[in-house]
């Protein structure tokens, strides 16, 4: 009786500790979050996507899917209900897409938002809000498949053509002049080598000329160098040329004032007295001319002028 007692207790406690561990389990595992319900409009596959994935808002976890279904009233659209929590900042620019986890080939929702506007999103169980759904990365290279393989398939002509005889014999000729070249090179080298033995003894007297041309500079600079001396020299040279030429034009100013205060009043004085004799001559001769007897008997008397005795008024030609 003793060993079905303890049998019966142990059994009970078992059963008492696996309930509790259920209802310890059932309690922290429980989701408590509330979260908003938001419908995704997805035209494009949704492989690898299934109710409870995962819903990340730019790598963070946000929420979960609540269910995948047609559209009925847009035939080709897929609805996504998703379960987001209501602190994730979803606005009326975020969107969708579709990413896949590693190389399961399971997708989740990822969500995004270009910042275009950033007013809040309301959204409740009766009036959902939609967000768009845009082609995840899978979906894009699909729709481009077809221009990636026309560029593969140009590139493969171009290979092809690369390497059609034609352009490798011209590689081929490519390769020789390189050739050529590379040993008119190695030959130059070779002429270089005397030149380039004598080249340190060139720099060892061009260094000995740079020398000799610093002491020349800085026997140049000297206050009490040649060339300072020489152009001491110069400046005076030219400074007593200036005051000579300084003395001439003084001396020359005075000549000119000499010439116009006192020499040229004497010159147009006896310019004067030279006119006034030739009108003497040229009146002597006037009454040489007229009256020749005059040398013998004298000038005749001046004819009276009017109001003088004996003036006779001309008689007047009679009009024809």
């Amino acid at each position: 009786m003793e060993n079905k007692s303890h049998a019966f207790w142990a059994g009970l406690f078992t059963v008492v500790m696996a309930i509790a561990i259920g209802v310890a389990a059932f309690f922290f595992n429980v989701d408590r979050s509330v979260r908003i319900p938001f419908d995704l409009i997805a035209r494009t596959n949704v492989t690898g996507l299934y109710p409870d994935a995962a819903v990340r808002y730019r790598g963070l976890d946000v929420g979960k899917v609540q269910s995948i279904k047609f559209d009925r009233a847009h035939p080709g659209q897929i609805l996504i209900r998703i379960l987001v929590d209501k602190n994730a900042p979803i606005t009326h620019s975020t969107f969708g897409s579709l990413g896949l986890q590693g190389v399961t080939g399971l997708a989740f929702i990822q969500l995004d938002d270009t910042g275009h506007d950033t007013r809040p999103l309301a959204s409740s169980p009766k009036n959902v809000a939609q967000m768009p759904m845009r082609p995840g990365l899978l979906d894009q290279l699909q729709s481009r498949g077809d221009v990636l393989l026309r560029e593969l398939e140009k590139t493969v002509r171009d290979v092809d053509e690369l390497l059609s005889p034609e352009m490798r014999a011209q590689l081929m000729a490519t390769a020789a002049s390189l050739q050529h070249a590379a040993d008119g090179v190695a030959t130059l080298t070779a002429q270089m080598g005397p030149a380039a033995g004598k080249l340190p003894g060139t720099l060892n007297q061009l260094d000995q000329t740079l020398v000799s041309t610093n002491r020349m500079i800085t026997s140049l600079n000297r206050a009490d160098g040649p060339l300072n001396v020489t152009l001491n020299k110069v400046g005076t040279a030219a400074q007593q040329a200036g005051d000579a030429l300084t003395a001439m034009n003084a001396t020359l100013q005075d000549v000119s004032a000499r010439v116009g205060y006192d020499t040229l009043p004497r010159v147009n004085s006896l310019a004067e007295d030279v006119r006034t004799a030739v009108r003497s001559v040229d009146r002597a001769a006037d009454t040489f001319s007229s009256t020749p007897n005059s040398v013998l008997f004298g000038a005749p008397p001046a004819a009276p002028g009017p109001g003088e005795p004996g003036f006779v008024w001309p008689a007047v030609r009679a009009a024809k």
